[in-house]
């Protein structure tokens, strides 16, 4: 495994040269939650990634949901990249078999170079952590920093009551329906693939020092 030095806000140029495929950064729980459901999902999430030539970048860990999405990559022979706040190692083991792991200063800097690596963005279930990430691309998205394509994977219905409230803020006249629709909703991995495969990779470079 590569380990980069550790990013800071002032330097979030990311060299991919050494990356030769699409990486979707997936967001997830470092826990495995209570119904198996959740880890099942994920290591099939991995697999399909891979098996459509599409590789990972996500938070670096090797617990709960995150270690399993990365195994399911990594086990198919496709490309997985972490990124990790040092603060966070002795909390959120750093899985040792990644393609790439970078270490970086702050939960900001994490962000903006997934961000950066990113084609696409999947949200599996997770915590506050995996909420506040899905929720800030789509807000990146409404700020006109991006276009790449995002995904609630609500397996079991975990976003049902995101879902409902997004609308009800629509309703309330607080986002407008064109940004909530562009957050794609699918119920199950193969759909997801296949929303993937329906979307065109373009560089879209994200403008993270505007924000």
């Amino acid at each position: 495994m590569n380990t980069e030095k550790i990013l800071t806000s002032t330097d979030i140029a990311i060299d991919k040269t050494d990356i030769s495929m699409p990486l979707v950064a997936v967001y997830c729980g470092s826990r495995m939650g209570n119904n198996p459901i959740y880890a099942e999902t994920a290591e099939k999430l991995g697999k399909a990634l891979a098996d459509n030539g599409l590789g990972l970048v996500y938070g670096g860990a090797s617990i709960g949901l995150m270690g399993k999405v990365a195994d399911g990559v990594l086990e198919n022979k496709a490309q997985a990249v972490g990124v990790i706040p040092s603060f966070m190692l002795q909390r959120e083991v750093a899985h040792k078999n990644l393609t790439k792991l970078h270490l970086t200063d702050t939960m900001h800097t994490r962000k903006a170079v997934m961000a950066e690596y990113a084609d696409a963005f999947i949200a599996l279930a997770g915590g506050l952590g995996t909420l506040e990430e899905i929720l800030e691309i789509a807000t990146w998205q409404q700020l006109f920093q991006h276009k790449k394509p995002m995904i609630l994977l609500n397996i079991n219905g975990y976003y049902n009551h995101l879902i409902e409230h997004l609308r009800f803020s629509v309703d309330e006249g607080f986002i407008s329906g064109e940004d909530v629709e562009k957050l794609l909703v699918c119920d199950d991995v193969d759909s997801a693939i296949e929303a993937l495969q329906n979307s065109v990779f373009i560089k879209d470079e994200m403008q993270v020092d505007k924000i």
